[in-house]
């Protein structure tokens, strides 16, 4: 067994992910970059973390599918012998008005939660077993739209909100060994709000901007400290849920 610490973190070649495994990176761990579809910039981010001197392994595995969440897990194993960190990041969508209820079918619902419910329960059910040898932890990327009910459909606010619930469930079931707890972002400046929001970024983020207390939204690198602290720093912190989203929910900002 290796004597550097372990992190996989699960959606991570682009955005809060990536900008998660730079964090650690930066601290000296190994880390697991995933990716489903994205391979180039998986393989760009591995270069830039061992660039930090992070040892990397890069993983292609998509989390809706229970061989590959054992596939990475087995893979991170087999590579260095631990697993101290398990970040649930991955996470997909469809853009659905919420007026439009004929817009979301069955399978919209269980395609979401394969990935965003299913798929972190069996990320965990997998390395608990490792994450509990080193009392290690683990951090759900959830989201504002679990407590405001709003976000890119209500397929996936609904299944942000069970992985909310999920992660309380977890810090039950994982106690006292293991810590489990998520953050709840809010509107992140990236390149996936800016081409799904498209010519109504610029407008839309002005208005999250007013509606924060400390006027400004959130990068990938804010939301990856937050998702770096609960994991690594935080070390008598569980059973929570983290919001990060510049003061907007205790401003009660209407957007």
């Amino acid at each position: 067994m290796t004597e550097r610490k372990t992190a996989i973190v699960t959606g991570s070649s682009s955005g809060v992910g990536a900008a998660t495994c730079i964090e650690l990176s930066k601290r000296g761990w190994n880390v697991v970059i995933n990716y489903s579809r994205s391979k180039t910039e998986a393989y760009d981010l591995a270069e830039t973390c061992k660039g930090l001197g992070s040892q990397v392994l890069v993983c292609e595995a998509n989390v809706a599918n229970d061989s590959d969440c054992k596939k990475m897990v087995a893979e991170t194993v087999k590579a260095w012998g631990r697993i101290d960190v398990l970040i649930n990041n991955a996470g997909t969508t469809k853009f659905c008005d919420y007026g439009d209820l004929n817009g979301l079918t069955k399978k919209d619902f269980q395609d979401i939660y394969e990935v965003n419910v299913i798929g972190a329960y069996q990320m965990v059910k997998f390395a608990a077993p490792y994450l509990k040898k080193v009392n290690g932890s683990i951090v759900n990327t959830s989201s504002m739209s679990a407590i405001s009910g709003l976000g890119s459909s209500i397929a996936y606010s609904a299944s942000k909100g069970a992985l909310s619930t999920m992660t309380l469930s977890l810090a039950h079931a994982l106690a006292p060994h293991v810590r489990v707890n998520g953050v709840c972002p809010g509107f992140i400046e990236t390149r996936w709000t800016k081409g799904f929001l498209g010519d109504r970024y610029e407008s839309v983020k002005k208005n999250f901007e007013k509606a924060a207390l400390i006027n400004r939204v959130s990068f990938p690198e804010d939301i990856a400290k937050s998702i770096v602290y609960l994991a690594v720093d935080a070390t008598t912190t569980t059973g929570q849920l983290l919001t990060v989203d510049g003061g907007q929910l205790v401003n009660q900002g209407r957007i």
